[in-house]
């Protein structure tokens, strides 16, 4: 029994379980009976089924008082948040300032970037908003370009932290000047007739070296540690093979040892020289002058569009950025998770929700750490089914059946297209957590947490459960 079995158990057994209407539902047999299958013990599941509304029936629960790992599904906690607090007309504004003097199309000093923290700043995005800057007359920066990113507090950050595995896309740190999510991807394509891999690089980075694999013979499998990649500031080298039969193959990097100034220095180099500009000095961290002057500014897409990305395909950055977002507009401080989770916290006790067990780490259910009871969930979902944000929230969700991360999930069943629901995923946890659209034509807010090294077989359980609210409710 690992760690967060041994917590989750203690828990369970040492807590009582806490109701909305202080008496005890029976679990559904389906349900139960698929949790035996699985072998994952009842002690180790957290459910709360309560119709979507502030008071509302209980349908089901059990353990709900237990604060288990919610994986992914803590992102509902984070976005719902972000709606009420930030609005949904919020969105994030990239500033770019001078400090210097134009003449003609030369700037006689720096372009300061100031970041707010936009998750999606990504390329097309980017290339848009440095057109915006040479329309205002600029070809030729003859001093630096300087970013400041104090909206977040920089604190370090390890990418190895959570799995060991720093070049995967989603241990990409927190930046208020996240650029295209701090990722390169490489493509790579074998020519058997010249007997060699072409590498291509997106996005295309300003003076940066790449040697190409070999062309190997064999199997595929590993082929990404085939490659023996070293990538850093200074270029990529892929020291190993790339095997023919692997084909064309794609691999989405973070760039771990190269620090976000030297990743946006590079990006900007190459696209302001596509565009016509010219540029010598360096890029580096720096804080915006008192004197500068604001020349123009990119507002990003809004808060709704940002939650679907972050809810339907489970974009663990992004929902780092919107937690230490919500620090730093509701705290007027240099954000930190820490301070996100305060705010999140404040939030639920105003609502009147007990966030008894809550731990939020960085708000995006990748983390070991992070803790929320069903209940806790629960009662936040049937409030927010009450909110005048509510259409946004839950469109935010994958729709059972038909995308997101449900999209292939209960497909035969009659719950498909009728339940939004949240997914999460970790080693030993599995979870779901959403809004179920009766037969009845009620509303039901739906929250299971597994943990258990069982955890992958409770999918069957959790399906069945939807099917059942569905039927049932």
């Amino acid at each position: 029994m690992n760690k967060l079995h041994a917590l989750s158990l203690a828990a369970a057994l040492s807590s009582s379980v806490l109701l909305s209407n202080s008496q005890a539902q029976e679990l559904p047999q389906p349900f139960s009976k698929a949790l035996q299958v699985a072998a994952i013990p009842a002690q180790n599941v957290g459910v709360y089924v309560q119709e979507a509304s502030v008071g509302g029936k209980v349908l089901a629960s059990a353990n709900a008082g237990v604060a288990l790992n919610p994986a992914s599904t803590m992102k509902l906690v984070t976005t719902g948040a972000a709606l009420e607090l930030l609005g949904p007309t919020y969105s994030w504004k990239t500033q770019a300032y001078t400090d210097g003097n134009q003449v003609g199309n030369v700037l006689q000093g720096d372009l300061i970037f100031k970041g707010n923290g936009d998750p999606k700043l990504v390329l097309e995005n980017f290339w848009l908003f440095l057109r915006q800057i040479r329309a205002k007359g600029i070809r030729d920066i003859r001093g630096n370009v300087v970013l400041d990113r104090s909206t977040f507090d920089e604190n370090a950050y390890d990418p190895s932290q959570f799995d060991g595995d720093p070049m995967k896309p989603y241990n990409v740190g927190p930046d208020a000047l996240l650029l295209n999510y701090k990722a390169i991807t490489f493509r790579f394509a074998p020519d058997q007739s010249s007997g060699q891999v072409n590498v291509t690089v997106d996005p295309p980075l300003a003076a940066y070296p790449i040697k190409a694999p070999r062309l190997g013979k064999g199997g595929c499998d590993d082929w990404q540690g085939k490659l023996q990649a070293s990538i850093d500031a200074n270029g990529a080298s892929f020291n190993g093979v790339l095997p023919a039969s692997c084909g064309e193959k794609t691999w989405y990097v973070n760039p771990y040892k190269m620090n976000s100034t030297q990743y946006f220095g590079a990006v900007f180099r190459q696209m302001w020289a596509d565009l016509g500009g010219t540029f010598s000095g360096s890029v580096k961290s720096g804080a915006l002058p008192p004197e500068a002057r604001l020349i123009t500014e990119w507002s990003s897409v809004s808060l709704p569009e940002v939650i679907r990305d972050i809810n339907k395909y489970s974009n663990n950055v992004m929902a780092r950025q919107l937690l230490l977002t919500i620090a730093a507009d509701i705290l007027k401080l240099p954000a930190t998770p820490e301070r996100g989770a305060r705010a999140v916290q404040s939030w639920l006790a105003n609502k009147g929700i007990d966030a008894t067990g809550l731990v939020i780490e960085n708000g995006s259910g990748l983390s070991r750490s992070e803790r929320i009871s069903a209940l806790t969930m629960g009662r936040m979902m049937a409030a927010a089914f009450q909110s005048p944000t509510m259409p946004e929230f839950v469109s935010s969700m994958p729709l059972v059946g038909y995308d997101g991360t449900m999209r292939k999930r209960l497909k035969s069943q009659t719950v498909a297209g009728q339940a939004h629901v949240k997914t999460g995923t970790l080693n030993d946890v599995r979870a779901i957590a959403g809004y179920v659209l009766a037969a009845s034509g009620k509303y039901y807010a739906v929250v299971c947490l597994i943990n258990h090294a069982n955890a992958p077989r409770g999918q069957a359980a959790q399906d069945a459960l939807l099917q059942w609210v569905y039927e049932n409710g």
